[in-house]
């Protein structure tokens, strides 16, 4: 048995929906389990409960599983909400070091993390810095891993490009915050479900990390611009200062559940670019380019 925990998020979704294509048996671990049945229906998955920031709750839901894919990330991510623990440190780090440590007294015998291209300890924002201390409770586990660091994914349920498109729907403009010409390397959420679970089967994968993005780097303007044309709409881009947009951030701070932070603007704003040649050299992935997959539900 599979478990996949954040399940019925972006990711968890398509690895389970890809799993079960495969005729793999497979739970998603939830907070809700009520809402895993309703999210997959007809695809006889098992539902179990569980909160990563909870270890008390994991150990059932890790009973009797033989490899756990851990795609779990907080609420409205990447924008913290201290309030309630949905930061990159409480969910990603602590949660990821309380799923190893219930995989452990599970005798879990894989563990595939996808964590973020860009994680490294010297990292200069802290939510990489979060990742790789993430990873690296993975790495000395003892349990055989594969790390996953994908750079930014899209695909019909996303919430970053698709929020640009509702934006060209609303507005004469789509506005962003930068300049818009930080590199992106943009991988389709169905290519990455793949390599996940791909990653489950590999042993010339074991105990390594790869960076996954996509076949082409495309500046953040060309990306709209690229999923604008495929959508059949015209719309100019509105560039507006990454400071003004920290500003609007930290006045929105007030508010119980801000729509944004200010290390969010730079979180959207970063580079996503990525190193396939593990990824290449092990999984030899086939990668939809940009136009082609936004073609299948944008079109």
């Amino acid at each position: 048995m599979i478990l996949v925990t954040g399940g019925t998020g972006l990711v968890g979704a398509a690895v389970v929906k890809e799993l079960a294509s495969r005729g793999k048996p497979v739970a998603v671990m939830s907070r809700d389990a009520a809402g895993i049945e309703k999210r997959f229906p007809d695809l006889g998955i098992e539902a179990r409960e569980g909160d990563v920031t909870e270890p008390g709750s994991l150990k059932e839901a890790f009973a009797g599983i033989e490899a756990v894919v851990n795609s779990v990330q907080f609420p409205n991510s990447p924008i913290e909400n201290k309030r309630k623990g949905w930061t990159f440190e409480q969910v990603d780090y602590q949660g990821t070091v309380n799923q190893v440590a219930a995989a452990k007294q599970a005798g879990v015998a894989r563990f595939v993390y996808v964590s973020g291209v860009g994680a490294a300890q010297d990292a200069a924002k802290h939510w990489f810095v979060s990742k790789w201390k993430a990873e690296e409770a993975v790495r000395t586990s003892g349990i055989t891993f594969v790390i996953v660091q994908p750079t930014w994914v899209y695909g019909p349920e996303d919430v970053a490009l698709n929020r640009f498109m509702g934006f060209a729907k609303r507005l004469p403009f789509v506005p962003t915050f930068g300049n818009g010409q930080q590199m992106m390397q943009p991988i389709f959420i169905d290519d990455l479900a793949k390599i996940i679970a791909d990653a489950l089967e590999k042993p010339e994968a074991n105990d390594q990390t790869f960076e996954a993005g996509g076949p082409e780097r495309l500046s953040m303007d060309d990306v709209v611009r690229t999923a604008l044309e495929v959508s059949g709409k015209k719309r100019p881009i509105l560039h507006q200062p990454a400071a003004l947009g920290k500003l609007m951030a930290t006045l929105l701070q007030v508010l119980p559940g801000p729509p944004l932070t200010p290390d969010s603007i730079d979180f959207i704003t970063n580079e996503a670019v990525a190193d396939n040649a593990a990824l290449e050299r092990v999984f030899s992935p086939k990668l939809t380019p940009l136009r082609e997959a936004l073609a299948t539900y944008m079109s």
